[in-house]
Protein backbone atom coordinates (compact mmCIF):
# COMPACT_ATOMS: atom_id res chain seq x y z
CA UNK A 1 0.00 0.00 0.00
CA UNK A 2 1.57 3.04 -0.98
CA UNK A 3 1.61 6.19 1.19
CA UNK A 4 -0.25 9.41 0.67
CA UNK A 5 1.23 12.43 1.85
CA UNK A 6 0.16 15.93 2.79
CA UNK A 7 2.04 18.90 2.20
CA UNK A 8 2.56 21.27 5.42
CA UNK A 9 3.33 25.01 5.09
CA UNK A 10 5.22 26.14 8.03
CA UNK A 11 3.71 28.83 10.50
CA UNK A 12 6.94 29.78 12.28
CA UNK A 13 10.43 28.34 11.21
CA UNK A 14 14.04 30.05 11.85
CA UNK A 15 16.36 28.44 9.89
CA UNK A 16 19.14 29.36 12.17
CA UNK A 17 17.33 27.62 15.01
CA UNK A 18 18.47 23.60 15.24
CA UNK A 19 14.68 21.62 14.77
CA UNK A 20 13.51 19.80 17.79
CA UNK A 21 12.40 16.64 17.13
CA UNK A 22 9.13 15.30 18.48
CA UNK A 23 7.91 11.95 18.39
CA UNK A 24 4.08 10.59 18.19
CA UNK A 25 2.87 7.29 18.83
CA UNK A 26 -0.16 6.83 16.86
CA UNK A 27 -1.21 7.27 13.20
CA UNK A 28 -4.63 8.33 13.57
CA UNK A 29 -6.99 11.29 13.39
CA UNK A 30 -5.58 13.02 16.48
CA UNK A 31 -2.10 12.50 15.92
CA UNK A 32 -1.62 13.36 11.85
CA UNK A 33 -3.67 16.37 12.55
CA UNK A 34 -1.26 17.57 15.95
CA UNK A 35 1.87 16.25 13.66
CA UNK A 36 1.16 18.59 10.70
CA UNK A 37 0.51 21.40 13.60
CA UNK A 38 3.79 20.64 14.94
CA UNK A 39 5.72 20.66 11.36
CA UNK A 40 4.14 24.25 10.54
CA UNK A 41 5.63 25.72 14.13
CA UNK A 42 9.23 24.59 13.18
CA UNK A 43 9.53 21.54 14.53
CA UNK A 44 10.70 17.76 12.84
CA UNK A 45 8.43 14.96 13.67
CA UNK A 46 8.52 11.25 13.86
CA UNK A 47 6.02 8.97 13.99
CA UNK A 48 5.49 5.04 15.82
CA UNK A 49 3.27 3.36 13.86
CA UNK A 50 2.89 -0.82 14.24
CA UNK A 51 3.05 -0.55 10.68
CA UNK A 52 5.36 1.66 9.99
CA UNK A 53 4.90 0.46 5.90
CA UNK A 54 0.87 0.53 5.50
CA UNK A 55 0.83 4.51 7.47
CA UNK A 56 -0.88 6.82 4.84
CA UNK A 57 -2.28 10.21 4.84
CA UNK A 58 0.89 11.70 6.71
CA UNK A 59 2.48 15.13 6.77
CA UNK A 60 4.95 14.97 3.89
CA UNK A 61 8.11 15.88 6.10
CA UNK A 62 7.08 13.52 8.63
CA UNK A 63 9.43 10.28 9.31
CA UNK A 64 7.23 7.18 9.88
CA UNK A 65 9.18 4.46 12.15
CA UNK A 66 8.62 1.51 14.54
CA UNK A 67 7.96 2.72 18.18
CA UNK A 68 11.41 1.68 19.94
CA UNK A 69 12.81 2.98 16.48
CA UNK A 70 10.94 6.46 16.80
CA UNK A 71 11.46 6.68 20.81
CA UNK A 72 14.85 6.56 20.37
CA UNK A 73 14.90 9.94 18.48
CA UNK A 74 12.93 12.33 20.60
CA UNK A 75 12.86 12.67 24.16
CA UNK A 76 9.54 14.15 24.00
CA UNK A 77 6.83 11.30 22.92
CA UNK A 78 3.01 12.19 22.73
CA UNK A 79 0.58 8.61 23.32
CA UNK A 80 -1.78 9.48 20.68
CA UNK A 81 -3.02 5.95 21.45
CA UNK A 82 -6.49 4.53 23.11
CA UNK A 83 -6.01 3.52 26.74
CA UNK A 84 -6.66 0.23 25.56
CA UNK A 85 -3.50 -0.39 23.48
CA UNK A 86 -0.94 0.95 26.26
CA UNK A 87 0.05 -2.51 26.83
CA UNK A 88 3.19 -2.43 23.81
CA UNK A 89 4.47 0.19 26.34
CA UNK A 90 5.84 -2.34 28.54
CA UNK A 91 8.26 -3.52 26.57
CA UNK A 92 9.57 -0.23 25.32
CA UNK A 93 10.35 0.19 29.39
CA UNK A 94 13.89 0.45 28.45
CA UNK A 95 13.56 2.98 25.84
CA UNK A 96 11.23 5.24 27.51
CA UNK A 97 13.26 5.67 31.09
CA UNK A 98 13.76 9.24 31.30
CA UNK A 99 11.96 10.21 28.58
CA UNK A 100 8.45 12.94 28.55
CA UNK A 101 5.21 10.95 28.00
CA UNK A 102 2.37 13.41 26.96
CA UNK A 103 -0.79 11.82 27.55
CA UNK A 104 -3.82 12.88 25.69
CA UNK A 105 -6.31 10.62 25.94
CA UNK A 106 -9.48 10.57 26.97
CA UNK A 107 -12.40 8.21 27.98
CA UNK A 108 -15.72 7.43 26.69
CA UNK A 109 -17.13 7.70 29.97
CA UNK A 110 -16.59 9.34 33.46
CA UNK A 111 -15.33 6.88 35.93
CA UNK A 112 -14.72 4.57 33.23
CA UNK A 113 -11.59 3.48 35.12
CA UNK A 114 -10.25 2.88 39.01
CA UNK A 115 -7.25 5.32 37.90
CA UNK A 116 -6.88 8.21 35.25
CA UNK A 117 -5.19 7.52 32.30
CA UNK A 118 -2.11 9.37 33.17
CA UNK A 119 -1.59 7.37 36.14
CA UNK A 120 -2.24 3.90 34.65
CA UNK A 121 0.69 5.24 31.87
CA UNK A 122 3.29 5.98 35.09
CA UNK A 123 2.29 2.79 36.27
CA UNK A 124 3.10 0.68 32.98
CA UNK A 125 6.28 2.69 32.34
CA UNK A 126 7.75 3.90 35.86
CA UNK A 127 11.11 5.16 34.60
CA UNK A 128 8.95 7.71 32.60
CA UNK A 129 7.68 11.62 33.28
CA UNK A 130 3.95 11.45 32.47
CA UNK A 131 2.52 14.84 31.63
CA UNK A 132 -1.14 15.44 30.66
CA UNK A 133 -1.70 17.71 27.77
CA UNK A 134 -4.23 18.10 24.39
CA UNK A 135 -7.09 16.28 25.85
CA UNK A 136 -9.15 19.24 25.97
CA UNK A 137 -9.14 19.89 21.85
CA UNK A 138 -10.08 17.81 19.07
CA UNK A 139 -8.40 16.46 15.60
CA UNK A 140 -10.71 18.87 13.98
CA UNK A 141 -10.35 21.75 15.67
CA UNK A 142 -6.61 21.24 14.98
CA UNK A 143 -7.39 20.80 11.15
CA UNK A 144 -9.61 24.00 10.89
CA UNK A 145 -7.46 26.45 13.16
CA UNK A 146 -9.05 29.31 13.55
CA UNK A 147 -11.31 29.04 10.30
CA UNK A 148 -14.26 27.46 12.32
CA UNK A 149 -13.79 24.81 15.38
CA UNK A 150 -11.07 26.67 17.54
CA UNK A 151 -12.39 30.33 16.40
CA UNK A 152 -12.88 32.60 19.25
CA UNK A 153 -15.48 35.23 19.88
CA UNK A 154 -14.54 38.95 20.09
CA UNK A 155 -16.10 40.83 23.25
CA UNK A 156 -18.50 42.83 23.02
CA UNK A 157 -18.27 45.27 26.00
CA UNK A 158 -21.38 46.07 27.64
CA UNK A 159 -22.03 48.00 31.04
CA UNK A 160 -22.69 45.67 33.48
CA UNK A 161 -26.06 47.01 34.25
CA UNK A 162 -27.34 46.30 30.68
CA UNK A 163 -29.53 43.50 31.21
CA UNK A 164 -32.71 44.33 29.34
CA UNK A 165 -32.07 41.83 26.77
CA UNK A 166 -31.82 38.56 29.38
CA UNK A 167 -34.85 39.76 31.09
CA UNK A 168 -36.45 39.92 27.44
CA UNK A 169 -34.88 36.50 27.02
CA UNK A 170 -36.11 35.31 30.32
CA UNK A 171 -39.83 36.37 30.05
CA UNK A 172 -40.36 35.35 26.63
CA UNK A 173 -39.74 31.46 28.01
CA UNK A 174 -41.18 31.64 30.99
CA UNK A 175 -44.33 33.05 29.14
CA UNK A 176 -44.54 30.49 26.61
CA UNK A 177 -44.01 27.94 29.00
CA UNK A 178 -46.59 28.74 31.15
CA UNK A 179 -48.88 30.01 28.02
CA UNK A 180 -48.36 26.08 26.79
CA UNK A 181 -49.15 24.71 30.13
CA UNK A 182 -52.31 26.28 30.07
CA UNK A 183 -53.28 25.12 27.00
CA UNK A 184 -52.44 21.94 27.47
CA UNK A 185 -54.89 22.54 30.34
CA UNK A 186 -57.76 23.51 28.21
CA UNK A 187 -58.01 21.15 26.28
CA UNK A 188 -57.53 18.03 28.39
CA UNK A 189 -61.18 20.16 30.29
CA UNK A 190 -62.17 20.18 27.11
CA UNK A 191 -62.55 16.55 26.59
CA UNK A 192 -66.09 14.72 27.32
CA UNK A 193 -65.10 12.56 29.93
CA UNK A 194 -63.25 15.33 32.14
CA UNK A 195 -66.20 17.94 31.05
CA UNK A 196 -68.59 15.45 32.12
CA UNK A 197 -67.18 15.18 35.58
CA UNK A 198 -67.19 18.83 37.05
CA UNK A 199 -70.18 21.17 37.39
CA UNK A 200 -70.51 24.46 35.83
CA UNK A 201 -68.89 26.91 37.95
CA UNK A 202 -65.62 25.06 37.27
CA UNK A 203 -66.65 24.83 33.59
CA UNK A 204 -67.31 27.89 33.01
CA UNK A 205 -63.99 29.03 35.33
CA UNK A 206 -61.73 27.16 32.82
CA UNK A 207 -63.26 27.63 29.66
CA UNK A 208 -63.58 31.85 30.17
CA UNK A 209 -61.26 33.27 32.88
CA UNK A 210 -58.60 30.66 32.26
CA UNK A 211 -58.99 30.88 28.46
CA UNK A 212 -58.17 34.37 28.67
CA UNK A 213 -55.67 33.89 30.81
CA UNK A 214 -53.89 31.21 28.49
CA UNK A 215 -54.54 33.93 25.29
CA UNK A 216 -52.73 37.18 27.22
CA UNK A 217 -50.14 34.54 28.14
CA UNK A 218 -49.14 33.46 24.35
CA UNK A 219 -50.07 36.87 23.16
CA UNK A 220 -47.43 38.47 25.62
CA UNK A 221 -44.91 35.47 24.94
CA UNK A 222 -45.15 36.83 20.85
CA UNK A 223 -45.61 40.45 21.65
CA UNK A 224 -41.79 40.07 23.75
CA UNK A 225 -40.41 38.08 21.14
CA UNK A 226 -41.17 41.12 18.55
CA UNK A 227 -39.99 43.33 21.12
CA UNK A 228 -38.80 46.49 19.14
CA UNK A 229 -38.87 44.29 15.83
CA UNK A 230 -42.88 45.66 15.12
CA UNK A 231 -41.98 49.01 14.39
CA UNK A 232 -38.56 48.61 12.77
CA UNK A 233 -39.11 48.89 8.92
CA UNK A 234 -35.92 47.27 8.44
CA UNK A 235 -37.89 44.06 9.24
CA UNK A 236 -40.61 44.37 7.12
CA UNK A 237 -40.02 42.49 3.85
CA UNK A 238 -41.86 43.44 0.63
CA UNK A 239 -43.69 45.92 3.06
CA UNK A 240 -45.43 43.07 4.59
CA UNK A 241 -45.14 42.11 8.57
CA UNK A 242 -44.05 39.03 9.64
CA UNK A 243 -45.74 36.07 10.28
CA UNK A 244 -46.04 36.57 14.00
CA UNK A 245 -47.08 40.13 13.18
CA UNK A 246 -50.25 38.97 11.00
CA UNK A 247 -50.98 36.40 14.13
CA UNK A 248 -51.22 38.73 16.79
CA UNK A 249 -54.07 40.83 14.90
CA UNK A 250 -57.32 38.59 16.17
CA UNK A 251 -55.76 37.78 19.37
CA UNK A 252 -55.32 41.56 20.22
CA UNK A 253 -58.69 42.43 18.80
CA UNK A 254 -60.41 39.65 21.15
CA UNK A 255 -58.80 41.02 24.30
CA UNK A 256 -59.70 44.34 23.50
CA UNK A 257 -63.09 43.81 23.08
CA UNK A 258 -62.59 41.91 26.56
CA UNK A 259 -61.40 44.60 28.34
CA UNK A 260 -63.94 46.46 27.06
CA UNK A 261 -66.71 44.57 28.29
CA UNK A 262 -65.06 44.12 31.48
CA UNK A 263 -65.37 47.57 32.57
CA UNK A 264 -68.21 48.25 35.47
CA UNK A 265 -70.21 50.50 33.57
CA UNK A 266 -70.87 47.93 30.73
CA UNK A 267 -70.40 45.22 32.57
CA UNK A 268 -73.33 45.50 34.98
CA UNK A 269 -75.53 46.75 32.03
CA UNK A 270 -75.01 43.43 30.02
CA UNK A 271 -75.31 41.49 33.28
CA UNK A 272 -78.82 43.02 34.22
CA UNK A 273 -79.33 42.63 30.57
CA UNK A 274 -78.60 38.59 30.86
CA UNK A 275 -81.37 38.47 34.15
CA UNK A 276 -84.16 39.92 31.67
CA UNK A 277 -84.03 43.69 32.08
CA UNK A 278 -85.55 45.69 29.18
CA UNK A 279 -84.83 49.39 28.71
CA UNK A 280 -88.37 50.12 28.63
CA UNK A 281 -89.84 47.59 31.00
CA UNK A 282 -91.05 48.64 34.41
CA UNK A 283 -90.14 45.06 35.96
Amino acid sequence: MEKTYIDALPLTMNSSEKQETVCIFGTGDFGRSLGLKMLQCGYFVVFGSRNPQMTNLLPNDAEVLSYSEAAKKSDIIIIAIHREHYDFLTELTEVLNGKILVDISNNLKINQYPESNAEYLAQLVPGAHVVKAFNTISAWALQSGALDASRQAILKKETPFSTSTAWLYDSYVALGILGFFLFVLLGITSLPSVSNAVNWREFRFVQSKLGYLTLILCTAHTLVYGGKKFLNPSNLKWYLPAAYVLGLIIPCIVLVIKFVLIMPCVDNTLTRIRQGWERNSKH
